[in-house]
């Protein structure tokens, strides 16, 4: 079995500044619940890793945050996809270890998972991504959907030796005939 671990915001759906606080304000990004589905079906178990400091700024609940990840379960179900975990950092705190960029959510999901992060792709849209994942020991990839065009703009030399994908529909398809 195959892993790789997903920001949610900017990856799986659009992003929004003023934070996603409902169900409703949860849009996927055409294409990336498939690209999901594409993943599951090449063997890929897909984990998500997403910091949600919405809730540590008063914006929005614990119960409003699971209903926001059963509208995403549902509809990557809808279309023959699994996502097996969804682990978030509700803090506000930069100093939390496992908020990003600190590696602490990612080492917990190989420590849960009982799997070593080398070489497992870890998909964002931001700096805080990349500087996790390599952080981890794992594979950064950045998507240019959600904040990433802006981030290379920004940090082009931070994201040196980073792979870019128009978004997770691309990765998709790179990691799937990259194994074949």
């Amino acid at each position: 079995m195959k892993l790789i671990i997903l920001d949610r915001d900017g990856v799986i759906n659009e992003d929004s500044d003023a934070y996603i606080k409902s169900p409703d304000e949860w849009t996927p990004i055409p294409g990336s619940l498939e690209a999901i589905a594409r993943l599951n079906h090449a063997g890929y178990r897909v984990v998500v890793a997403t910091n949600q400091s919405g809730i540590g700024r008063g914006l929005f609940d614990l119960e409003t945050l699971n209903r926001i990840h059963k509208k995403m379960y549902r509809m990557a179900q809808e279309v023959g996809g699994l996502i097996d975990a969804v682990f978030f950092c509700p803090d506000v705190d930069e100093a939390n270890p496992f908020r990003k960029p600190h590696p602490g959510m990612l080492l917990e999901i190989a420590r849960r998972l009982k799997f070593s992060l080398q070489g497992v792709p870890v998909v964002g849209d931001s700096l805080r991504d990349i500087r996790a994942a390599r952080a981890a020991n794992a594979w950064p990839l950045l998507v240019r959907t959600g904040k990433g065009a802006r981030t290379l703009e920004r940090e082009a030399e931070s994201c040196a030796n980073v792979l870019v994908f128009d978004n997770l529909a691309a990765i998709a398809t790179y990691l799937i005939h990259s194994t074949e």
